[in-house]
């Protein structure tokens, strides 16, 4: 007699391609976030630069 089978899972999942899927759509959306940032520093770069750096320092005597 044949021991009992048990049910083949049709959903096989592979850990290594699923680690790499995540990395890479990872990849890319910081991609897609640096993109779009300097986009608009090319687009309004007087908007980056800090207000502070414009000044002149107060000096205390």
């Amino acid at each position: 007699m044949d021991p009992p089978t048990l049910p083949v899972s049709t959903f096989d999942v592979d850990v290594d391609l699923g680690f790499a899927l995540f990395f890479f759509f990872l990849l890319c959306f910081f991609l897609l976030v640096a993109i779009v940032r300097c986009a608009q520093m090319v687009l309004d770069p007087y908007s980056a630069i800090s207000v502070t750096t414009h000044q002149e320092e107060q000096t205390e005597d």
